[in-house]
């Protein structure tokens, strides 16, 4: 892993970011209809039925975009103003906050309810959806930024990423996965290896959770047993994302297996390139990549205000949900 604690930092944004803009042209397509792995690249191949056709190749989506959103909540505080997160979510949703070109597109129906609540009733903890059918992957494709912010304690970060996923995604089983991602991310920004980094997590969160959340937090771990689907199930999703870490030895190749999974491949990439980008660090990205990514004036800015609030920050209070 990279020495320096900056590098992985801005490494697992890019690499976030990065992966979902390589994953919008490949979007709903079936694995079988992906393209040959070596040839899966920000423009897909010749004769290759794109999503998405209308947006500029090297553009992020909505996931992308939520998670620089609440980068810059949590820049602004570090233990999440949920109403001025939320905020936020609406302002990218209404007008493009956050985007490269002001464009909002492949918005999920569960976040386009939660969001269309939030506007009417201004309650950031009451406008999700959140029954079981409920557990997409919208607030898991943006935790990430959780493991930037300086934390002493697990305890800590399993509060931030559960927070953050409350305005769309209430359901426990969606907090749980993004505080397990979350828990991961922090550790291998810390220096752990992926494995030890998982492992940590798992312990952590099995010691921090409720008795009365343990069924719930059994489902999100079990999840692991399952053949990967790169769909749009938070628990899938999850899985899926780190396997390809975990089965790869390089930034390119484990976003050219999340992109083969086929379905969700803008999410998949974008999660697991989060956790490669940390991995491998900024300068392991392919250049041509990074390169064609648009927005990139953007990420700057936010990074920016990131060091300077890394760099001036206090002891930080526990969070509470």
């Amino acid at each position: 892993m990279p020495q320096d604690r900056w590098e992985r930092i801005r490494g697992g944004l890019y690499g976030l970011l990065i992966g979902d803009a390589l994953g919008v042209p490949y979007e709903f397509s079936s694995p079988a209809d992906i393209p040959e792995r070596h040839l899966i690249e920000m423009s897909p191949p010749s004769g290759f039925a794109r999503a998405h056709r209308a947006v500029p190749a090297g553009t992020w989506s909505d996931d992308g975009a939520q998670a620089l959103v609440l980068l810059d909540s949590l820049v602004t505080c570090p233990s999440l103003d949920l109403k001025q997160f939320s905020d936020g979510l609406l302002s990218w949703y209404r007008t493009g906050f956050m985007t490269p070109d002001e464009h909002v597109f492949d918005v999920g129906i569960q976040t386009m309810q939660a969001l269309d609540n939030y506007a009417r009733n201004g309650d950031p903890l009451t406008c999700s959806p959140s029954d079981e059918w409920n557990n997409g992957n919208g607030s898991l494709m943006r935790t990430l930024p959780c493991a930037f912010v300086v934390r002493p304690r697990s305890t800590d970060v399993i509060a931030l990423a559960r927070k953050q996923s409350m305005p769309t995604h209430a359901h426990l089983r969606s907090q749980l996965a993004c505080a397990l991602y979350s828990l991961m991310a922090w550790q291998m920004v810390e220096g752990r290896a992926p494995v030890e980094a998982l492992d940590y997590a798992q312990d952590a969160l099995e010691e921090a959770v409720h008795p009365s959340e343990r069924l719930e937090l059994s489902i999100v771990l079990d999840g692991r047993l399952e053949p990967s689907k790169g769909s749009g199930y938070v628990v899938d999703s999850l899985w899926s994302a780190i396997r390809c870490v975990l089965a790869t030895s390089d930034y390119q190749n484990c976003l050219r297996n999340a992109i083969a999974l086929g379905n969700d491949t803008d999410t998949t990439a974008c999660i697991a390139g989060g956790l490669a980008g940390i991995l491998y660090g900024e300068r392991g990205i392919p250049a041509r990549w990074k390169e064609a990514l648009n927005g990139r004036t953007i990420v700057e800015n936010t990074l920016n205000r990131l060091a300077i609030s890394l760099s001036t920050a206090a002891p930080k209070p526990p969070i509470i949900i």
